[in-house]
């Protein structure tokens, strides 16, 4: 009959706020290498992302609709190198790079609906509250901070799920 000294006894759950905040410690032990990769490419393509719409925005006085969608295709096919190549190389495997495109591009394009719906929301607010929003400085926040970051969040979970996948164990024999 086995004692405790032979069998570790696991530490017991922890529920409530302590326990979810275990969980994503954990989380982010295990995947660190993965995030700062991500976030060495995703600060990449952000400086691109937000020099671009400026440019176009206040620099060429573009619609902030059109600087956000031309800036972001932009800064998504340089982000697409970096994370296929560097981010998550060792989950290439033999799928086809065209494969990984098509679900990239569709899960930034969900990535941009997300930053175009903090735009529509400040747009909202500008109605409201014209004084606080509608300003080229709630612009650039609603495009570049809540945007950007919501959508950040949303395509690192989408990309290590569907696009950039371990590589099975057939092909990596192979």
């Amino acid at each position: 009959m086995p004692t405790s000294i032979d069998t570790p006894t696991p530490p017991p759950a922890r529920s409530g706020l302590g326990g979810l905040f275990a969980r994503g410690l954990d989380l982010l032990k295990r995947h660190a290498a993965e995030l700062i990769r991500f976030a060495g490419v995703g600060g990449t393509a952000y400086i691109i992302d937000v020099g671009l719409f400026n440019l176009l925005y206040l620099g060429m006085d573009w619609s902030y609709w059109y600087a956000k969608i031309i800036s972001t295709l932009v800064a998504m096919t340089v982000a697409f190198a970096g994370n296929r190549h560097w981010t998550w190389r060792e989950r290439r495997g033999s799928a086809a790079a065209h494969r990984q495109y098509a679900l990239y591009f569709l899960f930034n394009g969900i990535g941009l609906l997300i930053s175009l719906a903090c735009l529509w929301a400040n747009s909202g607010l500008a109605q409201v509250w014209p004084q606080y929003f509608d300003n080229e400085l709630a612009v650039n926040i609603a495009a570049n901070f809540f945007g950007v970051g919501f959508a950040t969040i949303f395509r690192f979970f989408a990309y290590r799920t569907w696009v950039f996948r371990k590589p099975k164990l057939a092909e990596v024999l192979n």
